[in-house]
């Protein structure tokens, strides 16, 4: 779910950025994103993702993945004027991907990496633009409550970017938080910082939504299984596909989630981990609308662990997980069956966190993956050895939210609009 780091709420409520303070963030965006059609302010797009311009008709592109990191790519190729086939394994968003599952937090706090806060300005208008396109609500708008622990620089080092971005927030302190969320115990709690603009994504759905526009917008997709093909002369002319076919593109794009070190160990390695993570959903009393979305929002608990959750929604029920890097996992494999120890650290936190859900029954459970790069920063890179393969992944937990944004990049770099962005080049390993 989130990187973890960790403000003081030195004085008053922060409120969005002045005027003056919103034109030099969009001079500072320029240098990361003004050929991306980048924008500050989620509800005044630049330019929209849907009307790019067309460069690159007959231009082929094999999109390997087609979860949050692949899917979004592929859709953005296809609108800047490539020919696009997306495969995958097992579908959009299906049950092995750290793409898959139901719901994903969306939140501006980052600490001090401004990258990140720009990157969730223009993910969020791009979310909007999709869900008003799609007629489909992807995004729910619940907010965002970060419970800050003892140690702060995470949330202290978020303000000033926050501020700079023109997003809104709110700091409180526990009495304030406590009469705003009486639900909540904030025992140990030492200041709460809201983000009232953030919320959460569904992500199977989402995965699956992206899917179907690049089909109706003249996009291919297959599913099926893929292996590299051969290296020669610094490029890939092919790719080896489950029914024994081999496809031929341009350019390649692999973007396989926890897979990717596997098909590329000699330039990753690993450098991609996946790690098992156990997400728990426990029922509210009958009738009781205190802990669904509506009355509370996304939540971040920052303490000496880092728990994380969603309000009940879509009639599912009140989501748990502990942010903690499990065990290395094969992601093909593993038996997705949740442990006794995590379900009773999740119910001892959710009791004390949450009292009104003391003896809340279990009522499902998910068991998926993180895959992690080294220092949780994203991959996007083509490949050292082939011109025409461009590596994209480390997701690390928090990368469902970044698709639409991180995809315009990949996009951009395939198409050699832009260069590769220095945080997530491979050199930097």
């Amino acid at each position: 779910m989130a990187r973890k780091k960790r403000p003081n709420p030195a004085g008053e409520n922060s409120r969005a950025a002045s005027r003056s303070e919103r034109r030099s963030f969009l001079k500072s965006c320029l240098a990361l994103g003004a050929t991306a059609g980048l924008s500050p302010f989620g509800d005044y797009p630049l330019r929209s993702a849907a009307r790019q311009a067309a460069p690159s008709r007959g231009l082929h592109v094999a999109v390997i993945g087609a979860g949050a990191f692949g899917g979004w790519t592929a859709l953005h190729l296809l609108r800047r004027g490539a020919r696009v086939t997306l495969l995958d394994s097992w579908g959009p968003g299906n049950s092995r991907a750290s793409s898959g599952g139901e719901t994903r937090v969306i939140r501006a706090t980052y600490g001090p990496e401004r990258t990140y806060v720009q990157m969730v300005v223009r993910a969020l208008q791009l979310w909007r633009e999709a869900q008003e396109q799609w007629k489909r609500p992807l995004f729910h708008r619940s907010g965002a409550l970060w419970m800050v622990g003892k140690k702060d620089d995470y949330e202290k080092a978020s303000l000033p970017l926050l501020k700079e971005a023109g997003i809104s927030f709110a700091t409180l302190t526990p009495a304030e938080a406590a009469r705003r969320f009486p639900q909540i115990n904030f025992e140990g709690v030492t200041w709460a910082l809201h983000e009232p603009a953030a919320g959460y994504l569904l992500a199977r759905e989402a995965c699956q939504a992206v899917m179907e526009a690049l089909i109706r917008e003249g996009g291919e997709y297959r599913q099926a299984s893929v292996q590299p093909g051969a290296l020669a002369g610094g490029e890939m002319k092919s790719i080896r596909l489950s029914d024994g076919s081999d496809l031929a593109a341009d350019q390649f794009v692999f973007a396989c989630g926890s897979w990717l070190g596997r098909l590329f160990p000699e330039a990753l390695g690993k450098r991609i981990q996946a790690t098992r993570q156990e997400v728990f959903f426990f029922g509210p009393p009958a009738g009781d609308a205190r802990f669904a979305e509506g009355s509370l929002p996304v939540w971040i608990d920052n303490g000496e662990r880092l728990f994380y959750g969603i309000p009940a929604n879509r009639w599912r029920g009140f989501k748990v997980a502990d942010d903690t890097r499990g065990p290395e996992v094969d992601p093909t494999s593993q038996e997705r069956v949740p442990t006794p120890a995590a379900l009773r650290a999740a119910r001892e936190y959710m009791e004390f966190r949450f009292p009104g859900l003391k003896n809340a029954p279990l009522v499902e459970t998910r068991v998926c993956q993180y895959e992690n790069s080294p220092d949780t920063h994203f991959i996007l890179d083509r490949h050292p050895a082939a011109k025409n393969v461009v590596l994209l992944g480390g997701g690390s937990g928090h990368g469902f939210k970044h698709g639409p944004a991180l995809g315009e990049m990949a996009a951009k770099l395939v198409l050699a609009q832009a260069a590769t962005p220095p945080l997530f080049s491979l050199s930097r390993f």
